[in-house]
């Protein structure tokens, strides 16, 4: 393989209970029940979607102004949240792995429907090992179309087939494998049998099986 790309929440850091935390009070300002259960419909998706489907939830509707209003709420809230994150709350085996691919000359890159991609990066202190950053605000259409990852493979000057798509999420596994990638599920158990090949967490990954 001549790349890893790695999708950002989930598989290099989780601030998965930010976001719930966040849509939660999203949710509760227009009274509709949410909790971690309603929470897994929203992995992979973005945020325009992920309040289009609590809406969906709770049966409302709301106007334009209000929507728009509603994800910069959101988003504030959220960033909030993670002013304190560094480099410590990455998940196990993430570090090694960067430092590992860099040394073999494997290329990086993120491919993340967050729009707040760069930030995290910056804040966990590992913007410097990726070429390349594909967020949600580089494509039109998000995962589990496969656009985030062509367009990374592209930057890359890369063919689909040579890169490697690190994915937690459902939708993430099917926009890699749409797209031509190999699909490395990682840390959740219910996308295992989806994945080509499945990882509890990236301490079990090999680079030089793939170098």
């Amino acid at each position: 393989m001549k790349a890893f790309l790695f999708d950002l929440d989930g598989v290099l850091v989780s601030t998965e209970h930010n976001h719930f935390l966040a849509w939660q009070r999203c949710a509760h300002s227009l009274g509709i029940d949410f909790t971690e259960k309603e929470n897994e419909l929203l992995k992979g998706v973005s945020r325009v979607d992920s309040l289009k489907k609590i809406l969906e939830l709770g049966a409302k509707t709301i106007p334009d102004a209000e929507f728009e209003a509603l994800l910069k709420s959101k988003n504030d809230f959220y960033l909030e949240s993670i002013q304190d994150l560094n480099q410590s709350n990455l998940l196990p085996g993430v570090l090694n792995l960067l430092q590992e691919a860099k040394e073999k000359g494997i290329h990086l890159g993120v491919g993340s429907s967050s729009k707040n991609a760069n930030f995290i990066l910056d804040k966990l202190s590992i913007s410097s090992y990726f070429e390349v950053v594909i967020d949600g605000n580089g494509v039109s259409d998000p995962k589990p179309h496969p656009e985030v990852f062509l367009n990374g493979a592209k930057a890359l000057g890369l063919d689909p087939a040579e890169c490697m798509v690190f994915e937690d999420a459902a939708s993430g596994i099917a926009a890699a494998k749409a797209g031509g990638f190999t699909a490395v599920g990682v840390g959740n158990p219910h996308i295992a049998d989806q994945a080509d090949i499945y990882l509890n967490d990236l301490t079990e990954f090999r680079v030089e099986q793939y170098a």
